[in-house]
C-alpha cells in the first residue's frame, strides 16, 4: 500500500544562498516571503520562490543536502562571483554561520555522522513534523572557495560532507557547465584529499572530460545531486547514458532536478513558461524512470530538486506551488507501476542508504 506521505530526502537545496543573497527568511511562511519581494526586479524569480522550512515540513522533506556556494571569478570570466578565493571562502563561512544560527533556533540540525543520521530518521518517523528541526548534510557547490587543502580540512571539521568541484564556467579545480576540458592543476590533489577525509564527490556540473577523470581518480562515494538525463533532454548539463551507468556502477544515486529547462527540450529561458510548454512533475518522473531503467532497479534514483536555485515558479513544473508538492510524485510513480518500496527508495531511502554506506 502506498505511504500517504513518504519521507523525502532532497539531496540539493541552496538554502543559505537564498537566505544570504536573496535575503529570504526561510523560517517564515511562503506567502510572507513572496509578499516581502513584491515589486523587486533584481532577480527573475522575485516573488516566485517555492522553498521555506514550513513548506518542507508540510511536505515531509525532513532531510536535505544544503549547499554553500561562492564562485571565484578570474579576470575575463563574465559570470558573477568573488574576485579572490579568500572572498569566496569568507562568503561560504557567512553561509555556514546562518546554518549554525538556525540550528541554535531549533529550525535545522546538522547531520555529520551515522549516529546523527539514524537518530534524525527515527525522530521523523515517530514525531509531529511541525515541531522538528529539518536535518541537513552540508555540501559545497563549486570548490573555488577552497583557498588551500588546509581550508578543506577546516571545512570538514565544521561538517562539510560533500563537494561538487565545479559549478558554472571555468573553475580552479575543474571546468563546469558551459565549459570543457580536463581537471584543473589542483583537481587531482583536491580529489585525493576528499578521498582521505571521506567526503562525497558530487559530479554535478563537471565537464564531460573532467567527470571521467574524477571518476577514475576518486575512490570514495559518488553521487550526482541534481542531474537529469541527456537522452531525454540534450545538452552537456545532463548526464549521458554512459555517465549514468558509471554512477550506478559505483553505487551512487542521481537526484532528479526540477529546473524546467532540464526537464524538457527546447526551453528558452525568459521566454518559455510552464503554461506554454506544459512542463509538469510527470516530466520529472520521466527522468526518474529513465535512471531506473538504466540501473535495472529503483536503487539509484532520488530527488535533488535544486528548487529556488536561481529560479522559481517561472521555471518550475506547472503543477507545483511549493516544495511540499513533491508529495505528488509518489502517486505518479505508482501509476507507472512502481511499488511502495520502490517509491520510498526514490523519495528518500536510496540517498539515506548512500550515507549509511559512506559513514558506516
Amino acid at each position: 500500500m502506498l505511504d500517504p506521505k513518504p519521507f523525502i530526502f532532497d539531496v540539493h537545496l541552496d538554502l543559505s544562498m537564498n537566505a544570504m543573497e536573496w535575503n529570504r527568511d526561510l523560517t517564515q511562511p511562503l506567502n510572507k516571503i513572496r509578499n516581502c519581494e513584491a515589486g523587486l526586479i533584481d532577480k527573475p524569480d522575485r516573488g516566485k520562490g517555492t522553498v521555506c522550512l514550513p513548506e518542507m515540513r508540510k511536505g515531509n522533506v525532513g532531510l536535505c543536502v544544503a549547499t554553500q556556494i561562492a564562485r571565484y571569478t578570474k579576470q575575463k570570466n563574465p559570470l558573477p562571483g568573488w574576485h579572490s578565493p579568500a572572498q569566496a571562502w569568507a562568503q561560504t563561512q557567512g553561509q555556514l554561520s546562518w546554518y549554525n544560527e538556525l540550528e541554535r533556533q531549533g529550525e535545522l540540525t546538522q547531520i555529520c555522522n551515522l549516529k546523527q543520521l539514524e537518530a534524525h530518521i527515527a525522530k521523523w518517523s515517530t514525531n509531529t513534523k511541525e515541531q522538528l528541526p529539518i536535518g541537513y548534510v552540508l555540501s559545497l557547490e563549486g570548490a573555488d572557495s577552497m583557498v588551500t587543502l588546509h581550508h578543506l580540512e577546516m571545512a570538514y571539521e565544521k561538517g562539510l560532507r560533500a563537494i561538487g568541484p565545479a559549478h558554472y564556467g571555468p573553475g580552479t579545480y575543474a571546468p563546469g557547465t558551459g565549459t570543457s576540458g580536463p581537471l584543473g592543476a589542483g583537481g587531482p590533489e583536491l580529489l585525493q584529499e576528499m578521498d582521505s577525509l571521506n567526503i562525497i564527490l558530487d559530479i554535478t556540473h563537471l565537464s564531460d572530460t573532467s567527470l571521467d577523470q574524477a571518476m577514475d581518480l576518486f575512490n570514495g562515494t559518488v553521487w550526482a545531486s541534481h542531474c537529469n538525463c541527456r537522452t531525454l533532454v540534450p545538452g552537456e548539463r545532463q548526464l549521458s547514458d554512459e555517465q549514468l551507468k558509471r554512477v550506478v556502477e559505483r553505487g551512487g544515486v542521481i537526484g532528479a532536478a526540477l529546473d524546467a529547462w532540464m526537464l524538457i527540450a527546447d526551453w528558452e529561458r525568459g521566454v518559455t513558461t510552464p503554461a506554454s510548454s506544459g512542463v509538469k512533475l510527470s516530466h520529472v518522473v520521466d527522468h526518474i524512470d529513465y535512471v531506473c531503467q538504466i540501473a535495472g532497479n529503483s536503487k539509484h534514483a532520488c530527488i535533488g530538486t535544486d528548487l529556488d536555485g536561481g529560479f522559481g515558479l517561472e521555471q518550475s513544473p506547472g503543477d507545483i506551488e511549493s516544495i511540499a508538492d513533491l508529495q505528488k510524485i509518489p502517486r505518479l510513480l505508482s501509476k507507472r507501476g512502481y511499488s511502495s518500496e520502490d517509491i520510498n527508495n526514490i523519495m528518500g531511502l536510496n540517498a539515506v542508504d548512500i550515507l549509511r554506506r559512506a559513514w558506516g
